[in-house]
């Protein structure tokens, strides 16, 4: 389609088309869907001609990028097919597509995409009959849904309030518990350079700003004194210990309650090992974003985990193994009220609120810099043979970008809120993720610290809900 083919058909006037016909883009596998297809053509069974199909050689082959990349280029409607559960030809890439599109479908839903546009099926090859029953339902089902909205940024919209956030956050600790535990915390880390346990200690040190810090990286005990402590603790340290253990055996970090699940992240993948790392946790009186306590804190009691080597507190420094987490709130993140307000509203408020937020994107990177999940030693979106996410600063590579890293992170991110924090336009990518998260718990259960445990994408079981697959 042409770009201006496209914007009729989008219906940027805000009426359909007369006489419009949906353009449907099918991803199918290659030995079932497309076999099936062949059949339903052979058999001379009739059905609408608005699809228009891809073959892939199985769906575990199937990015997510490649839905978006259909929409971006003029689809109103895309059907991804494959081989029923069990027959796979490649023994379980359905089953694990299975479980990366139940995410993704949710994540579509959630940023404005009507589902009558999104669909999935199992065709097997002697299904002649069931794909030509499958494009006329979904056909009439992009029919009903109309034109995919326009990409570009919503003008004359007011915008959406979202409700407010409220939490109650760590126990507050004045200025002598604060020194406390900064003298324990520099005590515990020269106490580990000095017996050889490590290489190098990376902490806070001072910012160049009144209440900043900086990450510091300490080879020699005497400059343990520089090490800092207090609610301008922002970054999360794990994003550096990859590449300082190049340089040393065996690294010491310190840690918040939030960078655990980081760390524990990095060892699940593979990226570091257990053996390589001593965690120092330390008791967080939560972060601070200018005046107000941090989104992520104010659900959070800010007593370390067990998990942890070393815990510091105000009493003192304690070996590992001493649950000191006993006062863990029960309150709940406070964004889900935010997600569930916007869940509530109509996909095109939806989709005008995310659009205008992507619109925002400069494209500088600085969400992937800081996450410690973000560790590709080349990134989707500067790959160029073929170039799946464009660079240019306009909405629909912004959409890509920010959608397709949000899925790579599903099951994977630790809420930490870095890349919220750190993005100078203040897009709200600590909404996507948190939604993210709470549908893979409550699709497949969550994924504690424990790095043994798989991430939740990359498994699998047979009894998977597959109640939106046709």
């Amino acid at each position: 389609m042409t770009e201006a083919n496209v914007s009729v058909a989008r219906g940027e006037t805000g009426s359909v088309p007369e006489g419009w016909q949906p353009h449907i883009v099918a991803l199918v596998c290659n030995w079932c869907s497309y076999a099936g297809a062949d059949m339903a053509g052979t058999t001379r069974l009739e059905y609408p001609a608005n699809v228009r199909m891809v073959r892939f050689p199985c769906t575990g082959r199937m990015s997510p990028l490649m839905i978006l990349r259909a929409f971006e280029q003029g689809a109103d409607g895309v059907l991804v097919s494959g081989c029923h559960p069990g027959d796979c030809h490649y023994v379980q890439g359905n089953l694990v597509a299975r479980r990366r599109f139940t995410i993704f479908r949710s994540l579509m839903d959630f940023i404005g995409i009507d589902l009558k546009r999104l669909h999935f099926a199992w065709v097997s090859a002697a299904e002649g009959h069931k794909w030509a029953k499958v494009v006329t339902d979904v056909t009439a089902s992009v029919q009903e849904a109309g034109p995919l909205p326009s990409f570009d940024h919503p003008e004359g919209w007011d915008g959406i309030d979202l409700p407010e956030m409220a939490g109650s956050g760590p126990q507050e600790l004045d200025a002598g518990q604060l020194v406390a535990i900064r003298t324990n915390l520099r005590k515990a880390a020269s106490e580990v350079l000095t017996g050889g346990q490590v290489g190098v200690v990376i902490g806070y040190g001072a910012g160049t700003l009144p209440d900043q810090t900086a990450p510091i990286f300490i080879t020699e005990a005497p400059d343990c004194e520089k090490l800092e402590w207090g609610h301008g603790c922002r970054n999360n340290l794990s994003t550096y210990v990859g590449s300082t253990l190049e340089h040393h055996e065996r690294v010491a970090v310190v840690a918040k309650t939030c960078d655990l699940g980081a760390i524990s992240g990095l060892i699940r993948e593979g990226q570091l090992r257990r053996e390589q790392l001593l965690v120092i946790g330390v008791q967080c009186p939560g972060v601070r974003d200018g005046s107000e306590l941090a989104a992520k804190c104010l659900a959070c009691s800010g007593d370390p985990h067990p998990i942890c080597d070393l815990v510091v507190t105000v009493d003192g420094v304690h070996e590992s193994g001493q649950d000191l987490s006993a006062a863990v709130l029960d309150t709940p993140d406070t964004r889900d009220e935010q997600i569930a307000h916007l869940e509530s509203l109509p996909h095109d408020e939806r989709w005008k609120y995310w659009q205008r937020q992507f619109s925002r994107c400069l494209r500088c990177y600085a969400c992937r810099a800081a996450c410690p999940l973000c560790y590709c030693s080349s990134c989707i979106a500067e790959k160029h043979r073929p170039q799946w996410i464009s660079t240019a600063i306009d909405n629909r590579g912004n959409s890509s970008w920010n959608i397709i890293r949000a899925i790579h992170l599903a099951g994977r991110c630790s809420g930490c809120d870095e890349c919220a924090r750190v993005c100078p336009a203040d897009i709200r990518l600590d909404l996507i993720n948190r939604k993210l998260a709470l549908e893979v718990e409550r699709q497949y259960g969550k994924v504690g610290l424990d790095p043994g445990e798989k991430s939740a994408l990359v498994d699998f079981r047979m009894e998977d809900s597959e109640e939106f697959i046709l």
